[in-house]
């Protein structure tokens, strides 16, 4: 039976500037459709890994060096910067990547070759497998969408991936929008066509629910238009049209807003003006815009949900803050501020609670004043951390998520862009080095077993390997990222007690703040973090 749910919401005001970053006194630059096709691309020297221009005769031969997964030797300060592995060729560029709740990750947004279009491939990777041929299954879209910029989630439900809207070709022109929902099943690796929302929709959100609803906020009716109206959807009921939160005010940017289901029940949207909204999905739905503003955003900026209803937002000229919305009425609190201008970088909430960012540039798209170092904001202390350089630019189309084995897959970029990044790197962060500036792997502890499921309210069960002196243990939700968002993500501190090899978690009793889904267990010792087991919290 479904019950009244609220979504709290961060949404970004304008929609895909081309121009520099602004000036130090300016609150954002001018808003401008990106219109992207395949002439754009023609100029960018493509990556297969081995360096621009560097092209295999075949796609096995790209993938043909299986590399290990394990932590690989670091120089002396890996222990505090952390390290980059080799890099991965990637058969696409991944604009779009789900963590199945095997540990396999679903990619899909470009050809083989790097040229823009879902409609005729996507990507199951294997870490288990390693990095070679074998590892990848490239697989055909069998349903004739171009899911192109699309709003992608799991489903807890089912286990399924619901993929929303997409890309449309018109007389020969791209960037026209679909109303088409696309489902692909990790049991099968099959994709499917599902029932059609009622708006056509082109970069768009999809936010889970606790009750097993997805929540689908803007996009593009056409290239020039947002969609005002969210929908919502259920795989036993289907689509429904919350009229009751139109709103040409909230969604005037339809780029990807970004929403978070709050602990209260509530929802919370925040244009990049500064506006907050809360949003409630309850028969037709309703929108009421808040008291105060926060400082301006952009959809090129990440938004990283790294505590219940606590929000780290980068916004312009490098001021980034905490939204806290667990009050009745949503907060902001400014802390230190980024490196650098990093349009179109990556955000990730890791294991121990810290946020990574990767990539992004100064100036639009650009090789200038790209950003190849990575910066961790530490909640505790509010204060950012640089970290070790990817070999890459990871700009427009790049990607960041985090792995069970608690690394982080950055990936992609192009499609347009100064470099077609068919690649991917891991970056190993600091928790999982000696401290000793060796470089050698930190002894990791380990979760011997956890439950397949568990109940909110409910104590979970873990079981730990002899002498392992676990001194923490943390929850994060599995991810699913595209255009600088991850709206599954979530981290959660567990409280526990232990017997013998045997740790009691006391587990929220608050469905909006254990969000069911899919998550990752990870125990701790001495700072350095278990490989995480699948825990699937249903409803």
């Amino acid at each position: 039976m479904r019950q009244r749910t609220w979504v709290a919401v961060i949404a970004s005001a304008v929609a895909l500037p081309i121009a520099a970053a602004p000036a130090a006194n300016a609150v954002r630059h001018a808003a401008k459709f990106l219109t992207v096709d395949d002439t754009q691309n023609r100029g960018a020297a493509i990556d297969y890994g081995f360096g621009p221009g560097v092209r295999p005769n075949t796609l096995a031969a790209r993938l043909n060096a299986t590399r290990s997964l394990s932590v690989p030797q670091g120089g002396n300060q890996a222990s505090t910067q952390g390290t980059f592995g080799p890099t991965i060729p990637w058969p696409i560029i991944p604009l779009h990547e789900v963590l199945l709740q095997d540990g396999r990750v679903m990619s899909y947004g470009s050809n083989p070759d790097g040229s823009q279009t879902g409609q005729f491939y996507y990507d199951v990777w294997n870490p288990a497998l390693g990095t070679g041929n074998g590892a990848h299954s490239v697989l055909p879209n069998t349903t004739a969408t171009d899911i192109f910029c699309s709003g992608q989630s799991m489903m807890w439900s089912t286990g399924e991936t619901l993929i929303t809207g997409g890309d449309t070709t018109i007389n020969g022109v791209r960037n026209f929008s679909n109303n088409s929902t696309t489902i692909f099943s990790p049991q099968t690796n099959s994709i499917r066509t599902g029932n059609k929302m009622q708006y056509p929709r082109w970069y768009d959100s999809i936010v889970p629910l606790p009750d097993g609803e997805m929540l689908v906020l803007g996009g593009r009716l056409n290239p020039t238009t947002p969609a005002t109206t969210p929908e919502d959807y259920t795989w036993w009921g289907g689509w429904r049209t919350l009229s009751g939160a139109t709103s040409a005010d909230a969604f005037a940017d339809s780029t990807y807003p970004r929403g978070f289901a709050g602990p209260d029940g509530r929802v919370f949207l925040v244009a990049s003006s500064g506006k907050q909204y809360y949003l409630t999905t309850g028969g037709n739905g309703s929108i009421t815009q808040t008291f105060g503003t926060i400082p301006a955003g952009d959809a090129t900026l990440p938004t990283v949900m790294f505590a219940p209803g606590k929000l780290l937002s980068v916004r312009w000229n490098q001021v980034v803050g905490v939204v806290d919305f667990n009050g009745p009425n949503p907060t902001w609190q400014q802390t230190s501020g980024i490196d650098q201008s990093r349009i179109w970088s990556s955000g990730t909430v890791l294991p121990n609670g810290k946020v990574l960012v990767i990539g992004g540039s100064s100036t639009y798209n650009s090789l200038t004043g790209a950003a190849y170092n990575t910066e961790t904001w530490d909640p505790a202390t509010g204060n950012w951390t640089s970290g070790a350089a990817a070999a890459h630019p990871r700009l427009y189309h790049s990607n960041a998520l985090l792995l069970p084995d608690a690394t982080v897959l950055t990936s992609g970029g192009g499609a347009p862009g100064p470099v077609s990044n068919l690649n991917a790197e891991i970056y190993y962060p600091p928790y999982l080095y000696k401290t000793d500036g060796s470089g050698n792997a930190a002894s990791r502890p380990t979760l011997v077993s956890a439950p397949a499921a568990t109940v909110w309210g409910k104590p979970m069960v873990l079981t730990v390997a002899n002498g392992n002196a676990i001194n923490r243990v943390t929850f994060v939700r599995m991810g699913s990222t595209t255009h600088a968002i991850d709206l599954d993500q979530r981290f959660l501190d567990l409280p526990f007690t232990r017997s013998g090899n045997t740790l009691t978690v006391r587990m929220s009793t608050n469905w909006n703040v254990l969000l069911p889904g899919y998550w990752m267990a990870f125990v701790w010792q001495n700072g350095v973090p278990s490989i995480a087991k699948t825990v699937l919290v249903p409803s």
